[in-house]
């Protein structure tokens, strides 16, 4: 079956969808986004990415495109027409096409655009064995906790994971600090087991999946722990894990030519997948 896009009000084959040339944020990376999983034809975590969504263009000061009621109908055809069962949905919302310049349009129209797909299953190994990530100093502008589609950085470090091998690449702040990873938020473990991850200020996006973890932990007692934690500490670190919307939760067993403790995943990442996994089953994030 041909995929279908949305594009402006038309529902087009894949192939066939397109956005005007001076559309800015081809010109510009003047728009937003978000990836919602789907799960059992089901958006998870709608909610919790539409206000995301809306915080974005209320800080870009874009209109949004219409009715919330509107763009939720258009979600559900759009994962309805590519028969999505298990995979995701994308929505990206620009400024509009308008002539060639850097000030905000006056009369410009925001464009919407949305695709769907499925996706393969995550490779069992990748929670079985972990995964490597480098560490890259993170070049992004000052406001990444903005879903912006402003992305050459984070496209930037991905690129240089893949060249060496590894799964994800751990920005690092001027203070040594990380931040997080290129498309993921990134989680250590102490000895103590305390389950760190930075705060959500201007420094990084504050993943949706990251607060359903931060909800599933706090709900069994676990120790949590908002603050920053530099390379070295993670480097120190008993376990690691990071999480996305679209692969959960991933345990980290290497970082840079480090090996986190016994260069296995860690039964904290394994438990916290767990009660996740649970979570989502029981519509926790519908």
């Amino acid at each position: 079956m041909s995929r279908i896009a949305y594009v402006n009000g038309r529902y087009l084959p894949h192939r066939r969808a397109m956005v005007h040339v001076e559309d800015r944020g081809f010109q510009f990376a003047d728009g937003a986004y978000e990836v919602i999983a789907v799960r059992g034809g089901g958006l998870l975590d709608e909610g919790p990415h539409l206000r995301r969504l809306h915080r974005s263009l209320s800080a870009l000061q874009i209109a949004p495109p219409m009715s919330d009621a509107a763009l939720k109908s258009v979600m559900r055809e759009t994962v309805r027409r590519n028969r999505v069962s298990a995979g995701m949905l994308y929505i990206q919302v620009t400024r509009g096409s308008a002539p060639r310049e850097f000030a905000f349009p006056a009369t410009a129209r925001p464009t919407l655009v949305m695709t769907a797909r499925n996706l393969k299953p995550l490779d069992p190994k990748l929670l079985t064995d972990g995964v490597r990530v480098i560490t890259v100093p993170d070049i992004r502008w000052a406001r990444p906790d903005i879903k912006s589609v402003a992305l050459l950085p984070n496209a930037l470090g991905k690129q240089r994971a893949k060249e060496v091998g590894a799964y994800e690449a751990w920005q690092v702040d001027r203070d040594g600090n990380v931040t997080e990873g290129t498309s993921s938020n990134a989680w250590i473990v102490t000895a103590q087991d305390e389950i760190i991850t930075r705060h959500a200020d201007q420094g990084i996006l504050n993943g949706v999946t990251r607060l359903g973890i931060l909800k599933v932990a706090g709900e069994a007692g676990l120790k949590l722990i908002e603050r920053s934690f530099s390379v070295a500490e993670a480097k120190a670190a008993r376990e690691a894990f990071l999480t996305s919307t679209t692969n959960f939760i991933v345990p980290v067993v290497r970082i840079d030519d480090v090996n986190l403790g016994e260069g296995r995943p860690g039964k904290l990442a394994g438990r916290l997948r767990a009660l996740y996994d649970d979570y989502v089953a029981a519509g926790g994030g519908k």
